[in-house]
């Protein structure tokens, strides 16, 4: 059976991104789904000189051997300010101390949404060009506006055309 790691990238615990991260990987059959929480990663600020002075710390090497043991990762993007949350990208650049290449060449399906109508879709067109050069390679890219009036906690998405164009994404990844 195939293993797909997914996450919102967000450090909130009523994450919309986590729920879209999870409705999203529960979409492909025949595999097992973890969902991560950044919360479980959560480190000091990155910088040269604590990197110089302490080393990286042991939480980004464990996301990393996390993101290792999948055949697919499902990221969905919170947007802050138009790009990544600080949580994400604080656990990003440690992560990639480890290896610039922090997908290891894994198959990597983006995604985002927010409460308002660009469904963050900022912060997912940054994803989109700098990720390849991190190792990932992305099999697909999908936002979701307006969460609250697309998405139930217990439906997945509620707008049947958006909910097909992510079914055909999934539907286009090989596992």
């Amino acid at each position: 059976m195939k293993k797909i790691i997914a996450f919102g990238a967000s450090s909130s615990k009523t994450s919309i991104n986590k729920q879209l991260a999870t409705f999203a990987a529960n979409q492909f059959q025949n595999a097992s789904v973890e969902i991560l929480d950044l919360n479980n990663f959560e480190m000091p600020i990155f910088s040269t000189d604590r990197e110089t002075e302490s080393g990286i710390p042991q939480l980004a090497q464990d996301f990393y051997t996390k993101l290792g043991t999948a055949d697919l990762i499902v990221i969905s993007f919170a947007e802050h300010n138009g790009a990544y949350s600080a949580a994400f990208k604080n656990i990003f650049d440690w992560t990639s101390r480890i290896n610039a290449k922090t997908f290891q060449e894994k198959p990597v399906l983006l995604l985002s949404t927010s409460p308002g109508p660009r469904g963050g879709s900022s912060v997912l067109e940054i994803a989109k060009n700098r990720f390849p050069f991190q190792g990932a390679v992305v099999k697909g890219s999908f936002s979701l506006p307006s969460f609250n009036d697309n998405f139930n906690t217990e439906k997945g998405i509620t707008n049947e055309d958006l909910k097909n164009q992510l079914l055909e994404i999934v539907n286009s990844i090989e596992l």
